[in-house]
Parts: structure tokens; sequence; C-alpha cells
């Protein structure tokens, strides 16, 4: 038995990667200039550190520089893409549309925009947790703004069927964001071939910082158009004010840049182990929850018929 636990909450969380940690130190003692400052060097050199990271963030997600904006996590992402857009679209209409097994941050923000007065549909999922694609597009009304569905399930680790969402989205006129904070970093991402007009993700999924996470907002062809939650010093295109943490932007890049880098031959060895360990515990009576194919390498989610879960992982913690 070994001494130290095994850690297998990495939807949760992750630790920081080493060579993440290193490349952010310079930005708390030496590179330290706020990046809005752009009168003396600090600030100057801060400034050119944030649009770099901003181009590589863009680049992993096939978007532009300008449509990074960044944020404190996907929470406050999904915040400002569901209320923001919903807020600034009041003359086209009020009604949104997601589903039953979405984030809280999506889910709570859905039901506060229902409090004040929006309209509000959830879908429910198959037994794949997956949505039914004809519901969807029989749930769109003239009224429909926003359509908003998580890009990978941050429990069972079920993939959607993003490009067709986004795509029925568009035929009808209507927005559609993801919630990406499990998919990016783990699977490829091309936010114009997806059909992707908003995206939330954050650092620290992929052994990065917490306290950092970006909205991708559309920014051409149309132009997607939110209102802020957020105001002050007109940071982020006036859409998201206040200092920008540079330790954790700069942090963030590198994160994506290595996870790009390394995607291809760690999704292989995940899914070695993924399956090694569902051969393991199906031998013991383990079901499979989740797509048996649409699903993320690095997630396993099962289940014993007839025992809590909770008694399981209380049993192992």
């Amino acid at each position: 038995m070994s001494k130290f636990p095994i850690y297998l909450d990495s939807h949760a969380t992750t630790p920081v990667d080493p060579r993440v940690f290193e490349e952010m130190k310079p930005y708390f003692i030496e590179k330290f200039g706020n990046a809005s400052s752009l009168d003396h060097s600090f600030g100057y050199d801060a400034s050119i550190a944030v649009q770099q990271s901003r181009e590589t963030i863009g680049k992993a997600i096939g978007a532009n520089i300008d449509d990074i904006i960044f944020t404190s996590g996907a929470t406050e992402s999904d915040n400002l893409a569901l209320i923001g857009v919903m807020e600034k679209n009041k003359a086209k209409g009020n009604h949104l549309i997601t589903c039953v097994t979405e984030h809280k941050a999506v889910l709570d923000t859905a039901r506060h925009l229902e409090s004040i007065g929006y309209k509000v549909t959830f879908l429910p999922v198959d037994e794949f947790g997956l949505i039914d694609l004809e519901k969807l597009k029989n749930s769109i009304t003239n009224q429909t703004v926003l359509i908003s569905i998580m890009f990978a399930n941050n429990e069972i680790g079920t993939i959607s069927n993003v490009s067709e969402i986004g795509k029925i989205a568009h035929e009808n006129n209507v927005l559609f964001h993801t919630d990406a904070a499990q998919a990016v970093g783990h699977i490829p991402i091309d936010v114009q071939k997806l059909n992707i007009d908003l995206m939330s993700f954050s650092s620290h999924k992929i052994y990065g910082p917490k306290g950092i996470g970006t909205l991708y907002v559309r920014g051409v062809f149309p132009r997607v158009k939110i209102s802020p939650l957020v105001f002050g010093g007109g940071q982020e295109r006036f859409l998201r004010s206040g200092t920008l943490n540079v330790p954790g932007i700069v942090g963030f890049a590198k994160a994506i840049e290595i996870a790009q880098e390394e995607m291809e031959s760690e999704n292989i060895q995940f899914k070695k182990w993924t399956d090694y360990l569902f051969e393991k515990l199906s031998a013991a009576g383990a079901k499979l929850n989740g797509h048996p194919e649409k699903r993320l390498a690095h997630n396993l989610n099962v289940r014993f018929d007839g025992i809590e879960s909770k008694a399981i992982i209380n049993s192992v913690s």
C-alpha cells in the first residue's frame, strides 16, 4: 500500500506544472508592472507579456487575438457569457436554451436569469449525457437569443455534438456558447470550424494557476455583442474591467502551450490507463457512465449497481 494518496480528481483542479511556475515567477517580483500603465517600462513589459499570452491562447483554439477576454475563471466567464449576451440582446428576445447536466456555473446563472424574467429551457439528456438535437431544434423560438451547452461533461466525460449544435444555432440566428473548461488542452478545438460564438475555459484544469480564465467572444462575421458585468478601468475591451493578473495570464499561456504540444501523446497514454482500469473494475461489476466512444480520454466514470457512490469514495479515500 502506497503511503501517499493517489489523486483522481483532475476535473476539479490540477497542480501547477513546474514549467508553468517557472514562467510565472518573474512577473511576481521583477516584471510586476500594471499592464495598463504604458508610460513606463514596467507596465509596458507587463502589457507585452499579456498580449503574447493572449496570442498563444487564441492560437490554441483558432481564435483571433482580440477575441480573448481574460477573467478570474470559467465561472466568471460563464456568467459574463450568459448574462452579458441576454442583457445586450433584449431587443431580440428573452429566451435561453441550456441543458440539465451543465456545470452549476451555467445552471445557477440560467436560474438567476429566469428569476428576473427571462425564459429558460432546460433540455434533458439521454443515457450517455447527450441532448437530442431534434428537441433542441423544436425548443428554438423567435425569442431565442442564446444556446449554452457544455463541450465535455465534468463528471462523465461525454463530449457533446458541438459543431452540430452551433450549426443549428446559426441556422436560426441564435448565438452559441459552450463551457469548455474540461475540453481545452485535452482535445483539438477550432472555434471557427465548430461554429462557436462564445467559449469559457480556465487555466487550473490544464496544470496552470487558479484564478485566471478566459471567455472567447467572436469579434467578426458578425461581431458578438455582450454587456459587461464589471465596470471600472475599461480593460478587456471594456467587457471586464480590473487590473490584469499578469502572472496568472502568463502561466495560463504556458500551460495551454504545453497542453497543445503533449495532447496527442498524453491522450494515448490516458486511454491505455482508463481502458486498463475499466477492465479491472468491470470484472468486479462496474458499469460505465457516459458515452463509450465520445468521451474524454482522461475520464473514467463508473457505477456499481446497489452501492452509493459516496460510500465507495469514502472507503478508498
